[in-house]
């Protein structure tokens, strides 16, 4: 038996030997004890919890003071699992994330593990908060960190077989932060948008209980480790074994890349935009592949065992909004219009 099928079989992760339906409830839970932390977020809630499943990082932008740093904690503690946790800011370097260097208590210079290296292989989320203050050197190391779950330090190579990155940055501040590169950025699974809850009743909690003015103490009331994260790739490899697509369906994905990437020829049209010059690169066969990924989770979570055109749609914003270059001429609405250019796709783009 080779090495790797031996590693599953004895940790019990084995496809075959995964039950997904067990595995969905736990799931759900993991859903349900977020959703104490965090109120009128639900569709961000199904979204991490899509990305956990599909073993992809995640990416959180928002407003400030919309939760999106209580919503990450509160995950993390739910996955249970190391957690190591870095602020961004103009002044961090690639060598804080790997050593911490101070003076002992007898005066020598002392060199300790920084966040990345401190947990070893059992490292499960690393919680990068305002990934936008940090400097492009430490955002190379982080595409290495995210694609390859592995860094290079003291002449000796660290993997990290079980890691998700989670990074969240405000959309309104721009003094002193530096953009994500395209390669970094490709690298997320996905971009989820967190908004203002729009329900009353939401709204009124955040304001006026008092269970969500202390953070720490409402991220105590979540129950720790309601999913072992060293089996959840074996339980991703099985959902993307057992949850099927048909034919039509891949007929149907193949011509919604065609369309994205050649939205003229395709006939879509968007006011006040040139869809000939709108796409400039992306939508890659990395990107569709990560599409399916969390579409076939999402299936599942839905409780079928087989991806339908809703699933892909339901993902294809958070999965695919960020990986589509536009022409710089229309970079500073990309919000926007990556919105309309995606609803457009989908009126255009007959689903089976």
């Amino acid at each position: 038996m080779p090495l790797a099928r031996a590693n599953e079989a004895a940790s019990g992760t084995a496809i075959g030997m995964v039950d997904l339906a067990a595995w969905r409830q736990r799931a759900l839970s993991f859903e349900t004890e977020v959703a104490k932390a965090v109120v009128g977020q639900s569709r961000a809630i199904r979204l991490i919890t899509i990305a956990i499943f599909a073993r992809g990082h995640v990416l959180l932008e928002g407003d400030v003071g919309v939760g999106k740093t209580t919503l990450l904690r509160a995950s993390a503690r739910a996955l249970g699992g190391s957690y190591e946790r870095i602020e961004g800011t103009i002044d961090l370097m690639p060598g804080d994330l790997i050593y911490h260097t101070y003076l002992g208590d007898e005066g020598r210079p002392r060199v300790e593990p920084g966040p990345v290296l401190r947990a070893g292989e059992d490292l499960a989320i690393f919680f990068f908060n305002e990934i936008n203050r940090a400097r492009p050197q430490v955002h190379s190391l982080l595409l290495r960190l995210m694609a390859e779950r592995s860094v290079s330090a003291f002449n000796k190579e660290y993997r990290f077989p079980n890691l998700l990155m989670f990074a969240d940055r405000n959309r309104v501040e721009r003094e002193e932060t530096f953009e994500l590169p395209a390669a970094a950025r490709d690298r997320f699974l996905m971009e989820i948008a967190i908004e203002q809850p729009s329900e009353s009743e939401a709204r009124r909690s955040l304001v006026f209980d008092p269970r969500f003015h202390d953070a720490d103490s409402l991220l105590d009331s979540i129950a720790s480790g309601v999913l072992d994260h060293q089996q959840l790739n074996g339980v991703a490899r099985a959902i993307q074994t057992k949850i099927e697509t048909s034919e039509t369906l891949e007929r149907y994905v193949v011509a919604l890349w065609d369309a994205i990437r050649n939205p003229a020829s395709a006939g879509i049209q968007i006011d006040n935009v040139d869809t000939s010059r709108l796409v400039m690169a992306g939508a890659s066969p990395r990107g569709l592949s990560y599409l399916i990924r969390a579409a076939r989770v999402a299936a599942w979570l839905d409780g079928r065992n087989a991806v339908l055109p809703e699933d892909v749609r339901d993902v294809f914003y958070e999965t695919m909004g960020h990986r589509i270059f536009f022409d710089p001429v229309y970079e500073l609405r990309r919000e926007v219009i990556a919105r309309e250019l995606i609803a457009a796709l989908f009126k255009t783009v007959p689903a089976p």
